[in-house]
C-alpha cells in the first residue's frame, strides 16, 4: 500500500519549511494552513501543514507561534482530544490583540499575514 501525499509521514523533511513560515507571521496576526504550504513552497498542501503544527513536540513552546495558524474560515481548527489546546490556541492569539466574532471567527481582512 502506498502512503498518499497528504499523510504525516510522507513528508517530514519539508516540516523545517512550514516552522521557517510560522515563525515569520507576526503577533497579532494569523495565516491560515494553505497560505502557510503555499509560502513554504508546498502550495495545496494545507493538511501537511496540519501535520508539522501536530508534530511540535511541546505547543507551549513559541519557537514555532503555532497558534497563529487557522483555517480558511478564520476559525481555529477543532482536533478530536485537543479541547484544551484549542482553548489555549484561542488565549493565546486574544493575548496579542486578535479578536472573534460571537461565531468564534477572526476577521481574516483584518488580521491576516502576509497583507
Amino acid at each position: 500500500m502506498t502512503s498518499s501525499p497528504s499523510t504525516p509521514s510522507t513528508r517530514p523533511s519539508a516540516y523545517p519549511a512550514i516552522y521557517e513560515v510560522v515563525r515569520r507571521i507576526p503577533r497579532g496576526r494569523v495565516a491560515t494552513y494553505g497560505q502557510v504550504a503555499t509560502l513554504a513552497g508546498l502550495p495545496g498542501r494545507a493538511r501537511q501543514v496540519g501535520y508539522a503544527l501536530h508534530a511540535l513536540r511541546h505547543p507551549q513552546d513559541d519557537a514555532v507561534p503555532w497558534h497563529r495558524v487557522i483555517n480558511a474560515r478564520g476559525e481555529i481548527s477543532h482536533r478530536a482530544g485537543a479541547g484544551l489546546e484549542d482553548h489555549a490556541q484561542r488565549q493565546l492569539l486574544e493575548a496579542e490583540g486578535v479578536t472573534f466574532d460571537t461565531r468564534g471567527r477572526v476577521d481574516l481582512d483584518r488580521y491576516r499575514w502576509p497583507r
